[in-house]
């Protein structure tokens, strides 16, 4: 009896040793199978705006998506998170610091709360057209500012869209800065954002993306500021009556991951990855550009009315003493480099 039992014994031994060596579980991206160089990984990637064609999160997302999956050859697998799915963005932020988001797309401005320097992107009229802001953030100085991000326990691994940003509201088209006085705008949670509406004027009001529609639909808040494509793509014409091309900031889309989900990657594949970063960024750019145009006519269509601004110059005289408020904050040799 005692000998059988000893044989029972050593074979529930066996088992449970053997399951606890197969067993070690991983958060960041998820090993699904294989050894070696054949390990399979998912990636989840998040944004915080709708999953449509034209949204240019959703644009980066996919691209990035398609990249990485072929270039891969299905070693990865990404999985795609719309919609503040993983939390809004600060939480998303954090949970890429710690390890337990894997991937996201992201406009720049809550990035600046993490890291303040990235506070330069925000500034109002930094850059003159599409062009320039290109060859800026795939230059050294967008790279310093990626390698920032490392502090975070982040990955910076490139700038998509999100484009020029506009403003559109319900209380009169704006042609010169007086348009924007007393008008209450939802502006993100920056203080930059916050401060730009403050020298034109207005009553800036900081609110989460996932608030605003209904802010606006039920006259909490007059109107936003907010790209071409994501008042489409989230039918703020709708809501919004005026849309005024302001073309006041310019705003990048950062693509980063968490560095605890970048080290579980074998190098290999964080070579794939980056590269198909830069891919995504390319296509990415691209469409956005092409859509804009025909989704501006769409607005228009749908009962938008717009307008072009004459005088930008006015608009960047009333917002200039800003530049000096973030000097210390964003670092004054870094602002002189962009400026």
């Amino acid at each position: 009896m005692v000998r059988k039992f000893s044989k029972v014994l050593a074979l529930v031994l066996v088992l449970v040793f053997g399951l606890s060596a197969c067993s070690g579980g991983s958060t960041g991206p998820q090993q699904t199978s294989g050894t070696g160089g054949d390990e399979k990984f998912t990636i989840k990637i998040c944004w915080n705006t709708s999953d449509n064609e034209a949204d240019p999160y959703a644009i980066a997302a996919r691209e990035f998506k398609k990249a990485a999956e072929e270039k891969s050859e299905g070693r990865i697998t990404v999985e795609l998170y719309p919609n503040e799915q993983l939390g809004k963005e600060r939480d998303v932020l954090e949970g890429m610091s710690m390890g337990t988001i894997d991937m996201s797309v992201m406009t720049n401005a809550p990035i600046s709360g993490f890291v303040p320097q990235f506070q330069v992107l925000d500034l109002p009229f930094i850059f003159q057209d599409r062009a320039q802001a290109y060859e800026v953030l795939d230059g050294p100085l967008g790279k310093e500012l990626l390698e920032l991000l490392k502090s975070k326990n982040i990955i910076g691994l490139g700038f998509a869209e999100g484009g020029f940003r506009q403003m559109i509201n319900n209380v009169r088209a704006v042609n010169q800065p007086s348009d924007v006085e007393g008008v209450k705008y939802r502006v993100m949670e920056n203080p930059v954002y916050i401060g730009m509406f403050k020298y034109l004027g207005s009553n800036p009001t900081p609110m989460s993306w996932g608030e605003t529609f209904t802010a606006v639909q039920q006259k909490t808040i007059d109107g936003l500021e907010i790209p071409i494509p994501v008042i489409h793509q989230n039918k703020y014409y709708e809501v919004c009556k005026y849309l005024s091309l302001t073309n006041h900031t310019y705003s990048p889309l950062v693509m980063m991951i968490s560095k605890s989900t970048w080290d579980k990657l074998p190098s290999d594949l964080q070579s794939v990855v980056q590269e198909s970063v830069t891919i995504a960024v390319t296509n990415q750019r691209k469409k956005n550009a092409e859509n804009e145009a025909a989704l501006l006519e769409d607005l228009k269509a749908k009962g938008m009315e717009i307008n072009e601004v004459a005088n930008l110059g006015a608009f960047k005289e009333k917002v200039t003493p800003l530049y000096l408020e973030f000097e210390d904050e964003i670092g004054k040799e870094l602002l002189d480099k962009f400026l």
